[in-house]
């Protein structure tokens, strides 16, 4: 985490700790206020804030306890902006191995296909009503693919079923 921090840079909302959904809508606000003061486009801004919003919902679904069993709705998040003018939205979590097979699944489908494969396949979801609101029915991936212009991941193992997931997503200039 640190490293994110040291190596990125201007970094506009860092958490980390405890999730509630009151949490992410006070989180969302000062983010709200930030873009306003860098002067981001309303698009570029509102790109942000749905990415935000998607990763740290994920975070909340999916955060189990780094030893015991158990789910434990804990993260850290970062939102900011590299030196080259990219803006990013960066989440880590603690995940057990049935979610890590399942996340792992989506994002391999949504990083290997173009954007109209991902516009389709996120369409057919939506209308199909299977897994839209269901943990783990990989819809808040599409919708962060969408409108972000590349998408970095990686399981880091701390044991043989607990893995950080780490997500950083590029939203552009």
């Amino acid at each position: 985490m640190e490293k994110i921090l040291k190596d990125d840079g201007i970094v506009f909302l860092t958490y980390g700790g405890f999730l509630t959904q009151s949490l992410i809508v006070g989180m969302t606000e000062a983010l709200e206020k930030e873009t306003q003061t860098s002067e981001l486009s309303m698009r570029l801004a509102n790109r942000i804030f749905i990415i935000f919003i998607e990763l740290a919902q994920n975070m909340m679904n999916y955060s189990k306890q780094k030893e015991k069993e158990g789910f434990d709705p804990k993260g850290f998040i970062v939102v900011g902006k590299e030196e080259f003018g990219c803006y990013y939205v960066f989440s880590q979590n603690i995940i057990d191995k049935n979610d890590k097979i399942k996340i792992e699944q989506k994002l391999k489908e949504i990083t290997s296909s173009t954007k109209e494969e991902i516009k389709k396949m996120y369409r057919e979801a939506r209308r199909s009503g299977k897994n839209t609101h269901a943990k783990g029915g990989g819809i808040g991936f599409y919708e962060i693919a969408t409108r972000s212009e590349r998408i970095n991941y990686e399981f880091v193992p701390i044991s043989d079923d607990k893995f950080y997931f780490r997500l950083k997503v590029f939203v552009g200039k």
